[in-house]
């Protein structure tokens, strides 16, 4: 070839290279405009998509009142129709989820989006977790306890201790001082309570007056103790500081709990024990004595959980290490050598035949699998407290009574009566402290209260009384412990009954009023200037501000000097 045709090849090759190049780049940029536009797209459909849903949450309404009730009319009528009716389904579990369903209904008819409805649910659940898992820790905790041999001995020593006439007072006493340790009636109920249900059998004592009572003193230690989880919810949820709540509730807690040790002492020594026979407590000692051995270094494992509670280990810690020493006790004590033994009983509880009817029924429980009754209804409870507050029943039902409310005694009456509504309706325990809480928490300051009384109010009624419900997560909870219906023990938990009248009433006779400015108006009608509790900054200026103002017109009382 020549130089010339090699020249002209290598221009034919350059210009069909700079072809294919361009070819290329146009292909590239025809592929970035046509991704470019679908991201546009992406984008305009995402931003439609949003305005959408703001339109659509900006279009959504409170349900009117009729709508609000009707998820509580028929959660309450199929209940009432498998306790009254000839229906063989006794369980609260299918009420509450047609009751969701019907207010997941309530909420899109109100153009509330479901998965908004679905967010509140989840994050209800998820508020929840731990406390399930704490369930389930308990389930293991019982387990150990038995097979141990903890809690037969409490029995058996108990027996030797307390007569009937003195077993009430007493107990209720050793309740509240292992529920103020513990911090957890939860935990109270399950060692120290189902041990006293064993003593109480022995002593031929009505199990449900026995139940009342442990329900009575594992509560109020609940409520006193810094380390519970509804003492610290109360406090967070109405802005003050825990100690500030804790000696807020002295006002009403103790007086209450001081009336119920004395009409569990009436009832006492009331109690007839001209049919009591010695010979049923020597029984349930002989059939421990024969299944167990006994002694008191078995009492170690109860120590252990409230040596946790004292130093403040977390709750699943604290029992995980409890249940792992009663395992321990298992192996020394009671000859559980068998792996295998030792996961069944946890796993599914325990099975004793000891000839002694009472004392197979006080030991043939606990295990993981017991729990799960109980687990899954605290899970439908929660669901449907999520459901009913997502889609505004509440705030629908409560507040228009807010105008109603101008005066300490009203406010305070409300607040209990919304945290017992709350309580019955919704299912859980933390709905009844933490739904009522920003629903009259401005009419706190507004009246120039201070915010350890709401907290205290909520306490009074939110914690005592979810657990006399059967279908709230605290009630089914003490049912699958105690084994004792809570309609059976609901005229014995005397405390738990009592603290919501009594301080809604003092509080009507403007008594037990905590103001802003940390004055106290006592039972006599005193006021005395005490130092304030704490509040937000901004709100408490308020409330100084409205107290001042109702002071000068005569409407608050001035403090002593």
């Amino acid at each position: 070839m020549s130089q010339k045709g090699f020249i002209m090849y290598k221009d034919e090759i350059k210009q069909n290279e700079d072809q294919r190049i361009r070819a290329a780049a146009e292909i590239i940029h025809d592929e970035a405009e046509d991704a470019a536009a679908e991201i546009r797209n992406d984008v305009l459909n995402a931003e439609s998509e949003a305005d959408a849903a703001d339109s659509a949450e900006q279009s959504a309404r409170l349900p009117n009142f009729f709508e609000a009730l009707l998820p509580i009319i028929v959660m309450s009528a199929l209940m009432l129709y498998g306790y009254l009716g000839n229906s063989s389904y006794k369980d609260v579990h299918m009420p509450l989820l047609c009751a969701t369903v019907v207010a997941c209904f309530v909420g899109m008819r109100c153009g509330h989006p479901f998965h908004k409805m679905l967010d509140g649910m989840l994050k209800r659940l998820s508020d929840t977790m731990e406390a399930i898992l704490i369930i389930c820790t308990v389930g293991l905790l019982v387990a150990s306890f038995i097979m141990s041999g903890t809690i037969p001995a409490v029995i058996y020593y108990g027996l030797n201790l307390l007569t009937p006439k003195l077993f009430l007072p007493i107990g209720c006493i050793i309740c509240a001082i292992v529920g103020l340790a513990c911090g957890s009636s939860w935990t109270a109920t399950a060692t120290i309570g189902i041990a006293f249900l064993g003593i109480g059998a022995g002593l031929g004592v009505n199990p449900a007056i026995t139940a009342g009572m442990i329900i009575s003193g594992a509560y109020v230690g609940d409520k006193f103790s810094p380390l519970s989880d509804t003492t610290n919810l109360a406090a967070a949820v109405a802005e003050t500081g825990l100690f500030d709540h804790v000696a807020a509730m002295v006002s009403t807690t103790l007086p209450t709990y001081l009336i119920a040790l004395v009409l569990y002492t009436i009832l006492g020594l009331r109690i007839n024990t001209d049919g009591y026979d010695p010979a049923i407590a020597a029984n349930l000692q002989s059939a421990l004595a024969k299944h167990f051995y006994l002694n008191p270094v078995l009492m170690i494992p109860v120590l252990v959980v409230i040596i946790a509670c004292v130093v403040r280990l977390p709750s699943l810690v604290g029992i995980a290490l409890a249940v792992f020493t009663g395992v321990i006790f298992a192996v020394i004590f009671q000859g559980y050598h068998n792996l295998g033994d030792i996961f069944n009983a946890l796993h599914y509880g325990l099975t004793y035949s000891t000839g002694n009817e009472t004392v197979d029924k006080l030991l043939n429980r606990g295990g993981l699998n017991n729990q799960m009754w109980t687990i899954s209804l605290i899970l439908l409870a929660v669901i449907y407290g999520g459901a009913l507050e997502s889609c505004g029943c509440i705030t629908t039902l409560f507040h228009r009574l807010k105008k109603h409310l101008t005066t300490p005694g009203r406010l305070v009456v409300a607040t209990l009566i919304t945290s017992i509504f709350c309580d019955a309706t919704m299912c859980d325990q933390t709905l009844g402290i933490g739904v009522p809480a920003p629903l009259y928490a401005d009419k706190y300051d507004e009246l120039g209260l201070s915010r350890s009384m709401l907290s205290r109010s909520l306490e009074d009624a939110g914690t005592l009384w979810a657990v006399l419900f059967p279908w709230t997560g605290c009630g089914a909870y003490q049912f699958g412990v105690l084994g004792v219906h809570p309609f059976a023990y609901f005229p014995f938990a005397f405390m738990n009954l009592i603290n919501p009248f009594y301080a809604g009433i003092m509080a009507l006779l403007r008594r037990n009023i905590i103001w802003a400015d940390g004055a106290y108006t006592n039972i006599l009608g005193k006021t005395k200037k005490m130092p304030p509790a704490a509040a937000p900054e901004e709100q408490h200026r308020i409330a100084l501000a409205n107290l001042e103002q109702m002071r000068r017109e005569g409407t608050a009382p001035i403090p002593e000097e």
